[in-house]
């Protein structure tokens, strides 16, 4: 004798739940068909999204004249950078008595680069990375400002010929010690 169990029919959704279901995963089918689907597939964009996404360049077959599609590599001329300055690092220390500030500047022509990190030794300070043309006399530019920071840390590539660094400042009531680490290339690191 063999009984068969029957689901609990007030469990099961109803007809017209069932019918809303199939409808919306109709429209949604006909959306991705008529967007994504026949533009990567066969280059048809009747909506104009598939080129609008680079869909339609998927599907089109390739023609006698094209040539295959390459990746991006960097040509032998592009991919050495010459510097007229060799790669240094340098360390540098200051210690700023309290509503004291110095800076650490590095000379450097347009284009020049270097990596840094900066800390202090648990004391916050303030600080503002600049930098100034020749001649400028008092006009720099900020490029980074920070207020009770106790490091710092990234890398900079100087967008115009001079010298730009940083300018610490405690505003505490205890000296702090500044250590500034750089690496890169660029002609000398120095306290102005």
């Amino acid at each position: 004798m063999s009984e068969h169990l029957h689901p609990d029919p007030h469990s099961l959704p109803s007809h017209s739940q069932l019918f809303k279901a199939t409808g919306v995963s109709l429209i949604v089918a006909t959306i991705l068909l008529v967007s994504v689907v026949l533009p990567a597939e066969y280059g048809i964009d009747p909506t104009g999204i598939g080129t609008t996404l680079g869909l339609t360049a998927m599907g089109r077959p390739p023609s006698a004249n094209s040539e295959p599609v390459a990746p991006v590599v960097a040509k032998p001329d592009d991919a050495v950078v010459k510097r007229a300055v060799p790669f240094r690092t340098d360390t540098m220390t200051l210690t700023l008595g309290p509503g004291r500030g110095a800076e650490i500047k590095a000379s450097m022509k347009a284009g020049d680069d270097f990596v840094f990190t900066w800390k202090t030794d648990g004391g916050a300070v303030n600080f503002d990375m600049h930098g100034e043309q020749p001649q400028a006399g008092n006009d720099f530019t900020s490029f980074w400002k920070g207020r009770q920071q106790t490091n710092g840390h990234g890398s900079f590539v100087a967008p115009f010929a001079g010298s730009h660094g940083w300018y610490w400042g405690n505003r505490g009531a205890q000296p702090v010690t500044v250590t500034v680490t750089t690496a890169g290339f660029y002609e000398k690191l120095y306290e102005p």
